[in-house]
Parts: C-alpha cells; sequence; structure tokens
C-alpha cells in the first residue's frame, strides 16, 4: 500500500515560466513522485509523493541540482509575509536605482555626441577614443554587477540543459559587453582609432537597466496580487486574554490550548474558534462570510478567529487549534488553490519549455543570415543576435495564468467565494447548466411564519406563541421566533403537552389552548369549516398550516413555510441572462416544488427527488455533452456535488458538502453563486487576453528584432529598446490582472 504524502516548499531562483517548467519536470523525474506543481507568481512548490519510494530531502537535492534553491515554508503570519515582500520590492528597487545611477552618464557619453549635446574634450570618441571607451566600461561594471543574478542563474540554468529568461539577457547583454572589450583591446593594442564605432557597452548597460526597472515593478505588483493573504493573515489577533482560576492572563495565541476559556471584550477580535459558555454580543462575520450586517451571538453559539466582537462580553470555550481554525483553512485554501495551475497554464508552461531554446536558435540562425548572405558587417550581426534574445524573453507568457489566478482567488476571498482549485476556477467559466438545490439555496432552509389568518391576528400570535414556548418542533419554534421578532410579550404556558405529529395544548392566563393540525383539531372536535379554504389554499403553496384553538373554538390559522430568499429571483434572471440553463432539485412534492420554481422564475423542476437521484440527474446533463454545475448544502448533496463538473457548496451547508464541492461560498446568500460564475468569467478573459498579448508580442517582435523591417528598408531594431519593450510587456501582463481586483 503506498504511503502518500504531500509537501510543500520555497523555489528560489525562479525568473520565467521556463523555470517553472524545469522545476516541475525535474520534480517529476523522481521515483514515487505522484504529482508535482510549482507556481512562478507564489514560487510555491506542491510535491505529492510515496514515501516509501522517496523524501524530503531527495526532492530537495533534486531541486538543487536543477539550479534553484529549496526554502521551507514559514508559519502563516501577516508581518512576516509583508517584511518578506517588502524586502523583495526594496531588494529590486536598490538593483533598479543602482544601474540607473551609472546608466545615465553610460547613455550621455556613448550617445551625447550624436545627439548634438556638450561632451568634455577628453571623452571625445573621435580625440580620445581610449578614455572615451574606458569611461564606459568603469560606467557598466556597476551596472552588470546590479544585474549579476541575470550571469550566475542564467548560465547555471544553460549548464544543466534548460537555459531561461535569464539565459538570454545573460547572453544578449553579454555579448554585447564581450565585443566591447574586444573593440577596446584593438584600440588599445592595434591603435585602432576606427574601432570605437563598434563599443555596445552602451547597449549591455542600458538593456540590463530595463529589465531591472520590469522586475521591479514586477515585485511591486506581485506584492499587490499576494495582499489577499496577507489581509486574511491580519485579520488573526497574535495574543489572547485567558481565564485561569478566576485570573485574566494575556498570552500567545500559539500557546492557546483546546479547552482553555478565552475572554473576547467588546471592540476585540475574536482570538479562537470556540463556543460561547457565557455572555451574548454581536459579532462582525463580514470577513468570513462577506456579509457586512452582525450577527447574534449567545452561549452555545461558534465564533470564529479574526471576526469582531462589537460590544458584550463573550467567555469562549476554545475548540479548534489556531492551525484548524477557519481562518486557517481559508488561507491554506487560497495558497493551495494558488499554487495549483489552470489547464489553460499548462499550454503556457509547454510552449515556455521549448521557447527559449527556439529562440536562442533563431537568434543564431538570423545573425548568421545576415552576415553570410547579406554580407552585413559584425557590428550589425551583433545588434541582430542581441535584439533577439532581448525581445523574446518569455516573462510576460510566464506571468499570464499566475498573476491572473491570484488577483481572482483573491477578489473572490473577499467577497466570501472560496475556489478550491485553478482547475475549478477555469472550469466554473465554461458552465451550460446549473442544477440548484432547493432547501438551503434557493429557500433559507428554515421555517418561517408566512401568514396569518385571525379577526385578530396579535391575539392570535400571542396565545399561540405563549403555548408553544415549550416545545422542541420546528413550526413551534418558528412561531415563537416571529412573535418575538413582533415584539409580543408572551405569556407564561401552564399544563404544556406536547402530542407527537399532531401539535401541543395547554393554559395561557386560564385559558385552554390547542395549537396543531387538523388531526388534533378533528380529536377535540374543533369546528375548522371557517377556516377550511384556507388550510386547502396553504396546502398547495407548499405552506404548512398551523390551527390555533381558544376554549374549544378555532380561532384562525398561522401559515409556517421554508421561505425564499429575498435575492432569489434576481439572481436567478442574472444567471438566466448569462445563458445557461437553471434546474431546480427538491426532495419535496410538485406542488411545492413547482409554486417555488414559478416564484423564483425556474422552468425545469426535479421534485421528490433523493440523494441518489441528484447524482443521476447531474449525470443525466453531463452525457448530453453539458458542463454542469450543482449547488447544494447538505449531507444528501454531497455525491452531486463530487460529480458534478464544478461543485459549488453553500457556507450554511455541512462540512461533507463543503468537503465535497470545489467552490465553497462562506454564507448562504444565492447572489454568491452568480458572482462565483461571473468571477471565473472575468478570470478567465483576462488570461485570454494576457496570453494573447503576450504571444502576439514575442510573435511581432522577434521577426521586428531579426531585421524584417530592415529587409524594406525600414529601420533597424535598437537592443535597448528591445529590452524597453520586454520589460513592458510584463507590466502590461501584471497590469491586466490587477484589474480583477476592481
Amino acid at each position: 500500500m503506498e504511503n502518500i504524502k504531500e509537501y510543500k516548499f520555497i523555489v528560489d531562483g525562479m525568473t520565467c515560466a521556463a523555470c517553472s517548467s524545469r522545476a516541475e519536470r525535474v520534480l517529476l523525474k523522481l521515483d514515487g513522485v505522484k504529482a508535482a506543481n510549482v507556481n512562478l507568481t507564489t514560487a510555491k512548490a506542491v510535491v505529492v509523493y510515496d514515501e516509501d519510494k522517496t523524501d524530503k530531502e531527495k526532492i530537495r537535492v533534486a531541486i538543487q541540482k536543477a539550479g534553484f534553491s529549496p526554502l521551507e515554508i514559514e508559519k502563516n503570519d501577516a508581518e512576516k509575509e509583508k517584511e518578506k515582500t517588502k524586502k523583495k520590492s526594496k531588494e529590486a528597487e536598490i538593483k533598479f536605482f543602482s544601474a540607473l545611477a551609472f546608466a545615465i552618464p553610460l547613455f550621455y557619453i556613448s550617445m551625447g555626441s550624436m545627439l548634438g549635446m556638450p561632451i568634455p574634450s577628453f571623452m571625445d570618441m573621435e580625440k580620445n577614443p581610449f578614455f572615451f571607451a574606458l569611461v564606459q566600461l568603469l560606467l557598466v561594471i556597476p551596472i552588470m554587477i546590479s544585474g549579476r543574478k541575470f550571469y550566475t542563474v542564467g548560465v547555471k540554468t544553460a549548464l544543466h540543459g534548460s537555459p531561461n529568461m535569464d539565459t538570454l539577457v545573460a547572453i544578449g547583454s553579454g555579448s554585447a559587453f564581450v565585443y566591447s572589450l574586444y573593440s577596446l583591446y584593438l584600440i588599445i593594442a592595434k591603435a585602432d582609432a576606427h574601432a570605437v564605432h563598434a563599443l555596445y557597452f552602451e547597449s549591455a548597460g542600458i538593456i540590463v537597466t530595463f529589465i531591472l526597472l520590469g522586475r521591479m515593478l514586477e515585485a511591486r505588483s506581485k506584492a499587490k496580487t499576494s495582499q489577499a493573504i496577507v489581509s486574511l493573515m491580519e485579520l488573526a489577533p497574535k495574543t489572547a486574554i485567558i481565564e485561569k482560576n478566576s485570573v485574566e492572563i494575556k498570552i500567545d495565541i500559539e500557546d492557546i490550548q483546546i479547552g482553555d476559556i478565552v475572554i473576547i471584550k467588546p471592540g476585540m477580535a475574536v482570538s479562537v474558534d470556540g463556543k460561547i459558555v457565557s455572555g451574548s454580543s454581536y459579532v462582525d462575520e463580514s470577513m468570513l462570510t462577506g456579509e457586512s450586517v452582525p450577527v447574534s451571538k449567545k452561549e452555545g453559539d461558534d465564533v470564529f478567529s479574526g471576526t469582531l466582537n462589537k460590544n458584550g462580553l463573550l467567555r469562549v470555550e476554545v475548540t479548534k487549534e489556531n492551525s484548524q481554525t477557519a481562518l486557517s483553512q481559508i488561507i491554506d485554501l487560497i495558497e493551495r488553490t494558488q499554487a495549483t495551475k489552470a489547464p489553460v497554464a499548462k499550454l503556457a508552461d509547454k510552449i515556455s519549455a521549448i521557447f527559449v531554446p527556439a529562440v536562442m536558435l533563431i537568434a543564431l540562425v538570423s545573425a548568421l543570415l545576415w552576415f553570410f548572405i547579406a554580407g552585413e558587417k559584425i557590428e550589425f550581426v551583433l545588434k541582430i543576435f542581441v535584439a533577439v534574445l532581448v525581445i523574446a524573453c518569455p516573462c510576460a507568457l510566464g506571468l499570464a495564468t499566475p498573476t491572473a489566478i491570484m488577483a481572482g482567488t483573491g477578489k473572490g476571498a473577499r467577497e466570501g467565494i472560496l475556489i478550491k482549485s485553478g482547475e475549478a476556477l477555469e472550469v466554473a467559466h465554461k458552465v451550460d447548466v446549473v442544477i440548484l438545490d432547493k432547501t438551503g439555496t434557493i429557500t433559507n432552509g428554515k421555517a418561517s411564519v408566512t401568514d396569518i389568518i385571525s379577526e385578530d391576528k396579535e391575539k392570535l400570535l400571542l396565545i399561540a406563541a405563549s403555548a408553544e414556548q415549550g416545545s422542541e418542533h420546528i413550526l413551534g419554534q418558528a412561531i415563537v421566533d416571529f412573535a418575538k421578532a413582533e415584539k409580543i410579550e408572551l405569556k407564561e404556558a401552564e399544563s404544556f403537552e406536547a402530542i407527537s405529529g399532531k401539535g401541543v395544548s395547554a393554559m395561557v392566563d386560564g385559558e385552554s389552548v390547542l395549537v396543531g393540525n387538523e388531526k388534533i383539531m378533528a380529536e377535540n372536535d374543533i369546528d375548522m369549516a371557517q377556516f377550511k379554504e384556507a388550510i386547502h389554499s396553504f396546502g398547495k403553496e407548499g405552506k404548512t398550516p398551523v390551527a390555533v384553538a381558544l376554549n374549544g373554538e378555532m380561532i384562525g390559522v398561522i401559515a409556517v413555510a421554508d421561505t425564499i430568499k429575498p435575492n432569489a429571483k434576481e439572481t436567478i434572471k442574472k444567471i438566466n441572462n448569462l445563458g445557461l440553463e437553471i434546474v431546480m432539485l427538491t426532495g419535496d412534492n410538485k406542488d411545492v416544488a413547482r409554486h417555488i420554481a414559478s416564484q423564483v422564475g425556474i422552468e425545469t423542476v426535479f421534485a421528490q427527488v433523493m440523494p441518489t437521484d441528484k447524482s443521476e440527474v447531474v449525470e443525466k446533463y453531463k452525457n448530453q455533452g453539458k458542463v454542469v454545475a450543482m449547488v447544494g448544502d447538505g449531507i444528501n448533496d454531497a455525491p452531486a456535488l463530487t460529480l458534478a463538473d464544478v461543485g459549488i457548496a453553500m457556507g450554511n451547508g455541512t462540512d461533507v458538502a463543503m468537503e465535497s464541492a470545489d467552490i465553497v461560498l462562506m454564507n448562504s446568500d444565492i447572489a454568491l453563486v452568480y458572482k462565483a460564475i461571473e468571477l471565473s468569467k472575468k478570470t478567465m478573459r483576462i488570461i485570454k487576453q494576457n496570453l494573447f498579448w503576450a504571444f502576439a508580442y514575442n510573435s511581432l517582435g522577434i521577426p521586428v528584432a531579426a531585421g524584417a523591417l530592415h529587409i524594406f528598408g525600414g529601420p533597424l531594431l535598437s537592443p535597448m529598446i528591445a529590452a524597453a519593450a520586454m520589460s513592458l510587456s510584463s507590466i502590461t501582463v501584471v497590469s491586466n490582472s490587477l484589474r480583477l481586483k476592481k
């Protein structure tokens, strides 16, 4: 039997899609590795392996041999994450501005005379070619030191047989630098003044500077795309106040143990997942559910880490370890999603894996053709070679998908939509059919009073609710809750008796009260003729009629039903407007199902459906070649959620349903179903735009750099312009992805 484990770690040293592809290929070659995902944007790898065949150390060694550094992932800590992203951004800034400080005078000295700018006579290229060349050499060296990682990483990956973006930059700028050194040698050793025109120190320096600019802007943009996780981490308090021997003690959150009693004062963030043992308050759970209205909490209710206690003192018993809180699981889920690849990303990876070697070949062939066929000089050929290498860097291609997925899942998390994988995000935009479970999805999943038929409605409600106070039946509780919401002061009931399957009897204010169904009324010879029509009408509408009798005379009927969610009709209309077919499933009878469906605008209904039948309905549509999304909240929905192409679990549902689903909605708002599908469509649109521009850019850029326009008398692309354009393409892709945040 296989001993399957999962190992997550940081892969340091990746710079483009070719890097992440190589890292994945190396990992998948290891005996015992079942799956490997390496995300370029987050720099995280997730490896699933058989521990009997390989281990973490072998995985780390394989990554090191591939030219990267494996690092352990630190525990979720907002400050550390912010510090890490800030540090990377700062390092990128220092490198760029250090290079820029030398690049400006380098450009001025090398190009100033051509642009009509004054140049000191001792650096005049015609009068003093040696000093002209020497000053440029002294200025370009610090720039290349700032960009030294291009050379160390680029050469290392080339030697390992997997050249990447850094290899292209290293060869391109390095070729210009080496050729310039050769020209300097000719000036010194051969007194060849003409060799001053073959100096390309400024090309080497400006190429590196422009690419460092791109890296700096990328680092800033990546920090923004990962802000969702950092924001969630910041919600988790670092300390908690626990109660021991009636004394309050402040301790680190890591030291909290299950069973501890934690004090949550008004205005404090809830520091743990637990159950209220005393106190009541309103708690802002918007970070979990997306709902802005605070939730009433009392003894016995659950509270969650990161939520905000509004106005009451709560004593909470810890029920989950810090690493298992709802907030920790959400953070882990988002990180897992961002570490997985959508199928469209795998296409980009395959292309990137062969792209860099292909570009190197194109650059070499282009240079040789211009040299041998067109008879151009070495200076011209070098420009072609360097420009092709630099403009074709596939960095934009590697960033196209992961940046969009990061921005999309981050946006979803803030809206209360948790997407478990990149594949789920991609498949959701292809959905043809949305199957909705009725109870808990279209309806509230909770009995509520909908109608009251009586000459004195307030008196009827007072009598019925007072009698039902001792009842545990869902219908009785609905009547009591409704009366309390109407601020009716209930009276104490005496001689209370619950009659199974029929109703209750009690004495209220010395008067005999019966509350229940038609059976209890008939058994007590109570005339129901006056209310027969209303009772029959409620039954057809899927409502449960509750008869109320006072002193042997029926005084009214209360209708109780599972009510439709306020925005269900509007949301279903929006989903219909996307061109999707909507189907409703329910275990209720056909009359109730049709009534609910007609109210919200659903035409296709499957009623009296057993849990196994729900799966059959999903399979029926899948067999028609349709992509199916199943939305549910109960254990009985789990098989259908698993079978569907995309399973969407409502946040008020069971743990089993949430485990079975691909997308989890953090509250019971049906509007999130529409938002989840819309988010998927927008994210995929952004990914396709990114990939199009990345491919189009390289497709157009390479021929131009290779001199296609020059054949017809057009200009030759300067390596410096190629470097600027390459950086701009990466910035464009990341900026386009960030639009999802808005």
